[in-house]
């Protein structure tokens, strides 16, 4: 990478790394690592060049880090509330807007196939390096620099925007929020089917879809993409209440009252 490029990505980070290695693996996905293994740049390493190490410290820190901001400024809050935030501010969805914010698709090192495929847009591509760069920041400049990017970039300006002193705290568990929209209009519940399941067992991808159980409610299908099939339902789920919402009499599933269930 070029010293000019992990400038402008410093500057974006707020943080000058003395390791630089690190930023730089942070962005090495694991097909240029075994592309630069393979023509033999990389031979007499430990294997450990690309970001997949680095995204497991990173996800760790960025949970204490949101779960210890939660903790000082809603002491009020029950832990369930506390968990539908935390799980809202680390999941996919939020990251992947922090990431795009970031521009880490124009920084990341990804191989020839992976760039031809697209990689520099996939979700799961961009939240992996933001998690990775976590990571390094607390590798190279300590809990304070990293709690520090984490509380500045990753979960304030989201609670700010959600206005949670002065408003309902808005749904997380949308499987839970879908099931008690459709119980109050008397129907069956939703049908859930993992329609797809690639990439390697450490590291798949998981497609799901949801369809409404009556023709009356639309022929409306979430369809969703997750690191867990998990993940994958509630984001079907979210775009189902979101189709329900534009039917006569919907509401939006943000307006749902929260009953402090984790």
């Amino acid at each position: 990478m070029k010293s000019r490029e992990i400038m402008a990505l410093e500057e974006s980070l707020g943080h000058h790394f003395q390791r630089r290695e690190l930023i730089e693996q942070a962005l090495t996905h694991s097909s240029q690592a075994r592309e630069v293994e393979a023509l033999g740049a990389g031979s007499g390493s430990s294997g450990g060049g690309d970001n997949e190490i680095l995204e497991f410290l990173g996800d760790a820190v960025l949970g204490l880090v949101t779960s210890e901001a939660l903790f000082h400024r809603f002491p009020e809050f029950q832990e369930g509330h506390l968990s539908k935030l935390r799980a809202h501010l680390v999941g996919q969805r939020h990251l992947l807007r922090v990431a795009e914010q970031l521009q880490i698709g124009h920084y990341m090192r990804l191989g020839r196939g992976e760039e031809k495929s697209g990689g520099r847009n996939k979700a799961s591509l961009l939240v992996d390096a933001l998690e990775a760069i976590l990571a390094a920041l607390y590798l190279d400049g300590g809990w304070p620099v990293a709690r520090d990017f984490i509380v500045r970039v990753i979960v304030g300006p989201e609670l700010a925007h959600m206005k949670l002193e002065t408003s309902a705290i808005p749904v997380m568990d949308f499987k839970s929020a879908l099931q008690e929209a459709l119980q109050a209009k008397g129907g069956p519940q939703p049908v859930y089917a993992l329609v797809k399941e690639e990439g390697p067992e450490h590291k798949k991808t998981f497609t799901v879809e949801v369809r409404l159980p009556e023709p009356e409610m639309g022929q409306f299908v979430g369809r969703a993409q997750g690191a867990t099939k998990k993940r994958a339902e509630q984001e079907a789920a979210r775009q189902v209440l979101e189709h329900l919402a534009t039917l006569p009499g919907g509401r939006h599933p943000n307006a749902a009252k929260d009953d402090g269930a984790s």
